[in-house]
């Protein structure tokens, strides 16, 4: 019977590692698994030691606060490894950490895949050579990953990215539009937030003023908030219940509300390229401290914030950053792409071109028979 040790810090890795864990299953069912994580892969059957998702935070000051605690976990964790002595280990996001656990599982001998390796085309291309030198595999989701992780020396198999098989809205906009009670005649804007507290507390106050503007000059809009994952309902309905404002608050339903909506107000996040996939024109939003901000441009060697532009490799969608998160911008991009047309069509166009880029589904697949392959479990 193998046994695989998985390592997941945030919701998005927690949920991404759970899927691989589940398709593994499927290939080898007497596997047993052991790690860190939370919720998602406790379903998925893997014993979870460590649940580090109370202190996932955005930013750098923000990251510092919890310092002892992530120590503290990763002490944990390699005590687990000398115990378990797993076949192989999947690592999954949560760079940082997971960082410190390559070299772990390098001196143990322990085989490891990292899946969402530490983003080196964003950081600068250290990571890629700290992961190289820890004899990481990487099971990569981005082409630009790919190339940045190849140049640094490490083994790399492009599987490309899950969201692909996850992104998937059989109904019509006309069946959304019943479902949630909107009128399908009229503009629909989704405004998405994020997916943290922090997120939602820097970004929904200026979406709602600027639909109360929208509401106010141009009354056939129609506003609706798909409430992600671990975000409280009761409290974006009672942000929102301080403007003159009628929108819809609705849960479970983001590839839904994507679908259905003419444009989107994001947050800078997956969301963006789950809006890329479904090709629904979007403006990328994103607002954090003044400190991690600040840090963050002088290490990162980026153009663009959205994920969507990164892999364009240009500006394919407009992005509001940081002090230009008003209500006055995101009021004047929404009004200029919904009153032209041909913008919104450029828009879908070079959508198609990054989802193109993304390779093709099937990558929890692939991903979950490289971890069997380098564990020796299965080929």
């Amino acid at each position: 019977m193998g046994k695989i040790m998985v390592v997941a810090g945030e919701v998005s890795g927690d949920m991404h590692a759970a899927r691989v864990v589940r398709e593994i299953k499927k290939l080898a069912p007497e596997t047993r698994f052991f790690g860190m994580g939370s919720k998602c892969l406790r379903e998925a059957g893997v014993e979870v030691l460590v649940d580090p998702t109370d202190i996932s935070t955005i930013g750098f000051s923000e990251a510092l606060k919890n310092y002892r605690q992530h120590r503290d976990h990763l002490k944990m964790m390699k005590k687990a490894l000398e115990r378990e002595k797993p076949d192989v280990a999947l690592l999954v996001d949560y760079s940082g950490f997971n960082i410190k656990m390559a070299r772990i599982t390098k001196r143990k001998k322990i085989p490891t895949v990292s899946y969402f390796s530490p983003s080196a085309w964003v950081w600068g291309k250290r990571r890629a050579r700290k992961m190289a030198r820890a004899r990481a595999v990487i099971a990569s989701v981005f082409p630009m990953e790919e190339k940045v992780y190849r140049e640094a020396g490490a083994e790399v198999h492009f599987v490309g990215h899950p969201l692909l098989d996850m992104v998937n809205v059989e109904e019509s906009k006309d069946e959304i539009c019943r479902k949630l009670e909107l009128d399908g005649e009229k503009p629909i804007i989704g405004l998405m937030p994020g997916s943290r507290k922090q997120e939602v507390e820097y970004l929904l106050p200026e979406m709602l003023k600027a639909a109360e503007r929208l509401k106010k000059e141009k009354g056939d809009f129609q506003f609706v908030i798909p409430v992600a994952p671990g975000i409280d309902r009761d409290k974006i309905v009672e942000m929102a219940s301080r403007y003159k404002l009628v929108l819809k608050v609705v849960e479970g339903a983001n590839y839904e509300v994507m679908k259905a909506s003419d444009f989107l107000v994001v947050a800078s996040g997956t969301a963006t390229l789950e809006a890329t996939i479904i090709g629904t024109p979007m403006v990328i939003v994103y607002r954090t401290s003044w400190s991690t901000y600040h840090l963050g441009k002088l290490l990162v060697n980026l153009d663009y914030i959205g994920l969507p532009n990164i892999i364009a490799d240009r500006e394919i969608v407009p992005e509001l950053l940081q002090q230009d998160v008003t209500a006055d911008n995101i009021y004047r991009e929404i009004t200029n792409f919904m009153s032209k047309p041909y913008l919104i069509k450029s828009i879908k166009r070079d959508l198609e071109y990054v989802k193109n880029k993304l390779g093709r589904p099937g990558a929890v697949r692939r991903t979950a028979e490289l971890v069997l392959k380098k564990g020796k479990l299965y080929i």
